[in-house]
């Protein structure tokens, strides 16, 4: 026993000894920080680049003696590392002697021409197809993929912190990150394998996930999915690296030059392979830049190592740190291909290098290649089962051979620590709000009340609105859902109710059948294409603050049956009946129409039976759960294509109309690279028949000082009125490009945004002849009428204000020439 204890013991001695720690900041003579300096432990290629204001951290689990610090323009320095931690070190660089040009390098620019770094990439621009996958006709391959979110900066004063009363059992479990050098506690892990299989001739990718596995919140596919969706893949021989819904230049982008210094720094045998080192940082301030180095093959020109650390100044929200590094190994003279990939963000409410803040971490192993095995082309088309249960519970066995790495000491004890941390009430509560905050809802149990946003109201007809309601809610994958609300308006004293269910009947091909009914207020006109959505309520009918009265609200009584299936992943047909009343809600607005020939006799009130058939496709949307309703993970970042075409049936159960309308709407966005993202939205449609105010299409204004998407912030409700329509809104946020550039103002992190917004339409005469409403029909069909608009996002980093400014049509009654509107929102 006793040699067995000296073993042990002899062994974790070594363990501790066989590491090396180092941090501290690089100055030059003057006592300046040396941003971007290139730090190595010596005899290694193990190393880091300092940041803007000249500090660095460095580890290995490997023992080392000395730093070397090296920069263009100084000598380089080396450093005896006395300790195995070695902490807050001051380290003087020295000007080289008769070496001013070299200076100025350092001071902010690197040659373009006759530089061997230019040279070399010039190599890499050459030969980056003939790397990766690509290269083959079809491909395979194991994925093992690890997330882990960690609360960092801990100190005292949070450990103390009341918040945690009752938890403090969890701070055993702290630890000193590699990166950063900063303390940190792990608070969630998943674990994620799967076979990739893709085919280059086809186009097609396929992924078969064989299992998954998360700490302390079984299941939650929601919050794994978000989590995915935030490191989306990337290649780093593309132009652009595209993560938090940001476009950064890449180091080996051709347009790399005009945004980056290029140094070459070392040159070394890799896995007996003759490789070049270089350094790169950014020119600018401000840009969607990173600063690092890599390390390239003299013969393939392909990288075999690469890290990215993405600079401070640069415009993101909400991301402190952002480090990257990939790992590629040789599968014969020729081909390169990725094995190891590391992703680490540093969340934080403040940039301060003392902030406390989240990592979000993500490993991501590569193994088992095989090469242009050929799959027939159904077999990308086919889906597996949606949902299997078992996948989201494997057991230890599963996982131990599917690791491609063990887990470390830190990540074990996150499945331990969780498993005990939900059974503390203090925990219990922090979760319950953060649920709360993040879907509208507080859970109670298999009910949900809310969304708790739309408790309270206000518009003209109602004054102040109550509502209360609440939706059935076991888990994301319920196969049934039922929802209802009840609302009540203290100056029409009116109650108001809407109450819907729908069943998933078939999950493979998403079979739902729906019904729905609601008696409420509602601004009818707030959008040209129409919306499914039974229990709908667009913010224009209960906005707290409004440019001017808005009165010309309608009561609705909407009945609505549905039938949907999706035949192909993101594209759906759905068949609805809806049978409707419609009257006006204030005396000083009519919605009433002529129902003689001879136009003597006036109606008041509308009654409609409509049969439709929509179609939809959104090539690109990410979903997450497999239940009647599913959550969109990356709105904003798809395709959508819209077809509708409705049949109103006169005569049926009392209907008033015969008419036909077509509508189309589709929307596009487009990231542009360095210049940011840009949105197109094109609608158009028709109606057939003659049909009254409330069945005609609406060009939607906007009356409150909010933005509301797809409509016209200087137009009025019932201001244009068609029966046939085109409609085009294109917005681009150019992401700080501009503002980056200005001294004092790329210090607010500012972003600009423009916008242009227009549509064309008609009103055929007979319609106009059917209208007792009292309102002037017009339609802008002199010419398209026109908005342009000029914004400033980020301000605060959670709010936006837009300009806006009328192009035509100045002598309509109240007509708005300029106007503005606000929102909030968090965005990175």
């Amino acid at each position: 026993m006793r040699y067995s204890l000296i073993f042990c013991f002899s062994l974790f001695t070594l363990s501790v000894l066989a590491q090396t720690k180092a941090s501290g900041e690089v100055f030059d003579s003057n006592g300046e920080p040396v941003p971007f300096a290139n730090v190595i432990l010596e005899g290694s290629t193990v190393g880091t680049i300092t940041n803007e204001e000249g500090r660095f951290y460095v580890e290995s689990d490997n023992n080392y003696d000395a730093l070397t610090v090296s920069f263009v323009g100084f000598e380089t320095q080396r450093f005896v590392l006395e300790k195995r931690s070695n902490y807050n070190l001051k380290i003087t660089l020295k000007e080289e002697e008769n070496s001013l040009s070299e200076v100025i390098i350092y001071q902010g620019k690197t040659s373009k021409k006759n530089n061997p770094a230019i040279d070399i990439l010039k190599k890499i621009w050459e030969n980056r197809r003939e790397n990766g996958v690509k290269k083959f006709k079809q491909y395979q391959y194991d994925k093992y993929e690890k997330l882990e979110f960690d609360l960092n900066t801990i100190d005292s004063t949070l450990i103390e912190s009341r918040i945690f009363n009752g938890m403090e059992f969890i701070f055993e479990e702290t630890d000193t990150n590699s990166i950063t050098g900063k303390t940190y506690l792990p608070i969630f892990i998943n674990e994620e394998s799967s076979k990739i299989f893709g085919d280059n001739t086809l186009n097609e990718e396929k992924k078969d996930l064989l299992g998954n596995k998360n700490s302390g919140f079984s299941n939650n596919q929601n919050l794994i999915a978000f989590i995915k969706d935030l490191y989306a893949d990337y290649d780093v021989y593309d132009n652009y690296i595209k993560f938090f819904d940001k476009s950064f230049t890449s180091p080996l982008s051709k347009t790399g030059v005009n945004v980056y210094n290029y140094v070459l720094s070392d040159s070394a045998y890799i896995d007996n392979k003759w490789c070049y080192n270089i350094v790169y940082y950014p020119r600018r301030k401000n840009e969607l830049t990173f600063k690092g180095d890599f390390w390239v093959n003299d013969s393939t020109w392909a990288i075999k190592d690469i890290n990215l650390r993405v600079s401070k100044s640069a415009n993101i929200n909400w991301v402190k740190e952002v480090y990257i590094e990939q790992e590629f190994d040789v599968l014969n003279d020729s081909t390169f291909l990725i094995t190891r990939d590391y992703f680490m963000s540093d969340f934080s409410f403040r940039k301060k290098e003392e902030a406390r803040g989240v990592y979000g971490k993500r490993t991501t192993l590569y193994d088992n290649y095989k090469f242009d095995i050929k799959k027939p082309k159904d077999f990308y088309d086919n889906e597996v089962d949606p949902f299997n249960e078992a996948i989201y519970n494997r057991d230890d066995a599963f996982w131990h051979n599917k690791r491609q790495e063990a887990l470390n000491k830190d990540e074990k004890g996150v499945y331990k620590m969780l498993d005990t941390l939900k059974t503390v009430k203090a925990f219990k509560r922090l979760y319950d709000i953060g649920t709360i905050l993040a879907t509208g809802y507080i859970d109670y149990d298999g009910w949900d009340y809310g969304p708790v946003f739309s408790t309270f109201g206000y518009n003209t007809v109602e004054g102040l609105r109550v509502r209360f309601g609440g939706r059935t809610y076991g888990t994301l994958n319920d196969l049934w859902r039922f929802q209802g609300y009840g609302a009540y308006g203290f100056k029409d004293n009116q109650f108001k109710y809407g109450v819907s269910g729908k069943v998933l009947l078939d999950r493979k091909s998403r079979l739902i059948l729906s019904a729905g009914n609601r008696r409420d207020i509602e601004q009818l006109g707030a959008s040209l294409t129409n919306s499914t959505d039974v229990l709908g309520r667009s913010l224009a009918s209960s906005s707290l603050i409004t440019v001017g009265s808005n009165d010309r609200l309608s009561s609705i009584n909407l009945t609505n049956v549905a039938i949907e299936f999706e035949p192909k992943k993101n594209f759906s047909f759905r068949t609805d009946f809806t049978y409707k009343t419609l009257k006006s809600a204030s005396p000083t607005f009519s919605l009433d129409y002529f129902i003689d020939e001879a136009r003597t006799q006036i109606a008041s009130e509308l009654q409609q039976a409509e049969i439709s058939t929509k179609l939809s496709y959104t090539p690109g949307r990410k979903t997450t759960g497999y239940g009647v309703e599913r959550t969109l993970i990356n709105e904003g970042e798809y395709a959508n294509v819209f077809l509708n075409y409705t049949l109103g049936v006169k005569n049926l159960i009392d209907s008033d109309f015969d008419y036909q309308k077509v509508q189309l709407y589709y929307r596009q966005p487009w990231k542009i690279g360095g210049l940011g993202r840009m949105t197109t939205t094109l609608e158009a449609g028709k109606t057939y028949g003659e049909v009254p105010l409330a069945l005609l299409s609406v060009v939607p204004g906007n009356q409150t000082l909010f933005s509301i998407f797809n409509s016209f912030p200087l137009l009025n409700f019932y201001e244009f009125v068609t029966d046939t329509y085109t409609s085009f809104h294109l917005e681009h946020n150019f992401n700080g490009r501009f503002f980056s550039r200005i001294p004092l103002i790329r210090d607010l992190n500012l972003r600009e945004i423009v916008g242009v917004r227009g549509v064309y339409g008609t009103l055929s005469d007979e319609n106009r002849a059917l209208d007792a409403s009292g309102i002037f029909l017009q339609a802008p069909d002199l010419e398209p009428y026109y908005e342009y608009s000029f914004g400033v996002g980020n301000i605060f980093r959670i709010f936006r204000l837009d300009f806006h400014f009328r192009g035509n049509y100045f002598d309509n009654t109240d007509a708005r020439s300029f106007g503005v509107t606000g929102a909030f929102g968090f965005s990175f």
